[in-house]
């Protein structure tokens, strides 16, 4: 359970059963704003609001920081390896075959679980604009899952599926049309910010943090889903055009365009508004997402931004511009499918690259005839998906989606210290500065905000790893190509070196 499949073992397989490579540096970054800027901040900036009030200014420092230092360990693993699998083909090279099937299961939580999530916050913004703009009230239960007083979410079933279908279609496509979903959402959010900042408030921001630094701390562990995006670009690595050039500025590029945003939204919002959480009696804190906080915000005569499931349009709308609200609102039920195209996206490439491993079943690596894309994988998640989102809250969607993808981060982040002793002679187009430094810090933080989540996700995180667990030791250990000794080794012609190592004389 520890054999690790060489890199260059890694990459041969690559080559020998692979995915049309497609995309650019420019189609990169898109897809990489698509995934982060979304749900974040269209829907959890609520979720933060109540667990920190104004602080979650400070938690989006916090998550966005940790964020960062991952990112580069990102870089220089998805540029040295640029084959689809991210996090989880890099720890099967460096740290092993049991603990990249944990982190290839981890990934699942981190993708499937936060398309769902995806689903039901365009949900909560699609059913505030058609109740806001034509006067028409929604039945609850078929809008809301039954822990936010409803019985189903079909809007959120319904858009699953449709990116389930567009997946099916092809790569390409799905990235072209996601580029101009991104310039929708990046134009809706800079009017809101453009708005919202004159009318700022400075007392709005007082007190700072009413729940202390521990709810500083929870908010950060929610908001880290805003950012996890982007190691979703790494996963198409194999369909990049100059992966070695191209990964690092689609991964870094991203983020950091995304951070801005990010902090002027959520200034705008307790600025204008005011953020302080909702508390139920006694001063008791609610929890968001629960029934208990859902009877205290029907409670509330003019509504409060925690208590809204489509934040920035119910901010617009309260500071005298309720056209523009519904008009961000249309804009983020046209752009929020961006989000849940790349989570699935990510997922099914993971899928896939197990698959093709033999860790998973075969008939989930089949290429479809047409499309050439993996399309028996991509229909399963897009079932799944669409049962997350029918019947849980955004809230603990991204809470349990945080739980997977800390742990997959932390893992990548081993891996590259890892690697830099074990084989340092290989090419590093991109490397990462100060990589102890570096490494370890994104280690530590990933570590810190695992444990600022809610119990019930940690929970659920160390459940879902025994199933992982039975499901490793029960099927896939036996079924492994590398088990087996069926590893693609490169051809090589002479004394070559193999394939991105370089020669002492090359360092020159």
């Amino acid at each position: 359970m520890w054999r690790v499949k060489p890199l260059d073992a890694i990459l041969a397989t690559a080559e020998k059963k692979s995915l049309h490579r497609s995309l650019g540096a420019f189609q990169l970054t898109m897809l990489g704003i698509g995934a982060v800027i979304g749900t974040g901040i269209f829907v959890l900036t609520a979720e933060a609001a109540q667990k920190a009030g104004p602080g979650m200014m400070l938690s989006f420092v916090i998550a966005g920081v940790v964020c960062a230092i991952a990112a580069l360990c990102y870089a220089e693993m998805a540029s040295m390896v640029p084959v689809s699998g991210s996090a989880y083909t890099y720890s099967y090279a460096v740290m092993g075959e049991l603990v990249a099937w944990m982190v290839g299961w981890a990934l699942i939580l981190e993708y499937a679980v936060a398309a769902g999530a995806v689903s039901v916050g365009w949900s909560g913004y699609v059913v505030g604009l058609i109740e806001a703009a034509f006067g028409i009230d929604i039945p609850a239960q078929l809008t809301l899952g039954p822990f936010d007083g409803g019985l189903i979410n079909l809007p959120a079933m319904f858009v699953a599926g449709l990116v389930t279908w567009l997946l099916v279609i092809g790569t390409k496509e799905s990235a072209t049309v996601n580029a101009i979903l991104v310039a929708i959402k990046v134009t809706a959010l800079a009017l809101f910010v453009v708005l919202a900042l004159p009318v700022i408030r400075m007392e709005q921001f007082t007190p700072f943090m009413p729940l202390g630094f521990a709810g500083v701390s929870a908010a950060a562990a929610s908001i880290f889903f805003a950012y996890v995006g982007f190691d979703a670009v790494s996963t198409a690595a194999e369909e990049t055009k100059n992966p070695q050039r191209n990964m690092p500025i689609g991964l870094i590029g991203s983020l950091g365009i995304c951070t801005v945003f990010y902090l002027l939204v959520a200034a705008g919002v307790i600025g204008t508004v005011g953020a302080q959480p909702v508390m139920g009696p006694g001063g008791a804190h609610l929890d968001p997402g629960s029934r208990e906080l859902a009877a205290a915000c029907s409670a509330i005569n003019d509504g409060a931004v925690v208590c809204s499931k489509e934040a920035l349009a119910w901010t617009l709308r309260n500071i005298g511009w309720p056209q523009i609200g519904n008009l961000l609102g249309l804009a983020a039920g046209l752009a929020l499918p961006s989000v849940i195209l790349m989570m699935m996206f990510g997922q099914t490439r993971i899928f896939f690259v197990m698959s093709r491993d033999g860790l998973l079943p075969a008939a989930f690596s089949k290429i479809h005839p047409k499309f050439k894309t993996p399309h028996v994988i991509t229909i399963i998640t897009g079932i799944a998906v669409a049962l997350f989102a029918a019947f849980f809250p955004v809230g603990q969607l991204a809470n349990i989606s945080n739980s997977g993808t800390l742990f997959a981060f932390a893992a990548v982040s081993i891996a590259v210290m890892v690697l830099r002793r074990t084989d340092p002679s290989r090419r590093r187009p991109f490397k990462t500065p100060l990589i102890y430094l570096t490494g370890t810090l994104s280690t530590i933080g990933c570590i810190y905000l695992f444990f600022s989540l809610d119990e019930k996700s940690k929970y659920l995180f160390v459940i879902w790893a025994v199933i992982g667990l039975l499901v490793y030791f029960g099927y896939s250990r036996s079924r492994s190509h590398v088990g087996r000794g069926i590893v693609d080794v490169p051809e090589l012609e002479g004394d070559a070196p193999p394939p991105n190592v370089v020669r002492p004389a090359d360092e020159h």
